[in-house]
């Protein structure tokens, strides 16, 4: 379906977490600042040739660099998106952050605003509004004048004129106009057929804590114990090529085994820029599920950290969480 499928924005929550697209000069370099409420009615007056929905603007606390998003702040956003649309009775909400972090941020959420009938859409700039060859002010009144079209429910991430699914890219340059790109991944499960209620938008979460683990030739089961005992609850490992990884090393297998049976889910995705995991192809990547590991198929870095932050939080047994890791809940495996 295009977008015009779907009812156009009526009243729309601007959610201004800080971030380059409103940063200003200080004494150390360009930092947050408060102010851009004004600053954004006045570019939008002086531009009547744009047709954008009502909004109204809240700006979170603390102002950040997106460099500092954590999980705690994602717990922030996702109270202010239900305060947004449960309480103040708005259809969508724009939410502006800085893009270091942008993608994983709206992966998160993704999972956070799980059946949501709103729309939420992330964006940000590569430069501050107002400097030369800004692009804040286009990126920002582009993913107003969308929602004004239609959007579909959920959570989308809109740059320079692209929607891109959140749970599909990541940000591949530190430069220009594109930082952000769908990656070409593969592999995936059976679409769920239902949610439990656990995982909702209404639903408070737990903070969950969860690693990140790439693998390098000669990392050894020191390296992942290390990784594994520091009190994480989930674990993404990315893995090589189809989902292989150092199948010879007995200690490293005996650790994930280990880590299965502490309760510390793991999960498989591939280093590649394209494909996915499928653990059976290869004996080595065979024996990673024969220690408890997780296929992610084809699911990005951001969507696997996001999505096991979302189920951990929910306080759903064990066994419940590994059945939904490898079943789709919002795309992340389409």
């Amino acid at each position: 379906m295009n977008s015009s499928t779907y009812p156009a924005a009526q009243h729309v929550m601007v959610l201004y977490t800080g971030g380059t697209i409103g940063m200003q000069a200080s004494a150390h370099g360009l930092a947050p600042a408060s102010g851009f409420e004004a600053r954004m009615r006045e570019y939008l007056a002086s531009q009547p040739e744009l047709v954008v929905p009502q909004w109204r603007f809240r700006e979170m606390s603390p102002l950040i660099d997106s460099a500092n998003m954590s999980p705690a702040y994602w717990q922030q956003l996702r109270e202010a998106v239900v305060d947004a649309v449960d309480v103040q009775g708005c259809d969508s909400v724009l939410i502006l952050h800085g893009t270091d972090t942008l993608a994983y941020s709206a992966a998160a959420m993704s999972f956070q605003l799980l059946g949501l009938h709103a729309r939420v859409v992330f964006t940000g700039s590569m430069l501050p509004a107002g400097v030369t060859d800004s692009d804040a002010w286009e990126n920002l009144s582009g993913a107003l004048v969308a929602l004004g079209q239609g959007l579909a429910p959920g959570v989308h991430l809109y740059f320079h004129g692209e929607q891109l699914d959140p749970t599909r890219c990541a940000k591949v340059r530190s430069f220009g106009r594109h930082p952000f790109k769908r990656l070409e991944r593969q592999g995936g499960g059976m679409k769920a057929t239902s949610l439990p209620t656990e995982l909702t938008y209404r639903q408070n979460k737990q903070l969950a804590k969860v690693g990140v683990l790439p693998l390098v030739p000669g990392i050894g089961a020191e390296q992942l114990d290390g990784v594994l005992n520091s009190g994480i609850q989930g674990l993404v490992l990315e893995c090589y090529g189809s989902g292989t990884g150092p199948s010879d090393n007995p200690e490293f297998l005996a650790a994930l085994s280990r880590a299965r049976d502490n309760g510390v889910v793991v999960v498989a995705i591939t280093q590649c820029h394209e494909g996915g995991v499928e653990l059976d192809v290869y004996e080595a990547g065979s024996r990673l599920r024969g220690a408890g590991v997780l296929s992610g198929g084809g699911m990005t870095r951001e969507a696997a950290y996001g999505k096991l932050h979302g189920l951990l939080g929910t306080g759903l047994d064990t066994a419940e969480v590994r059945r939904l890791v490898e079943l789709d809940l919002c795309g992340e495996l389409s």
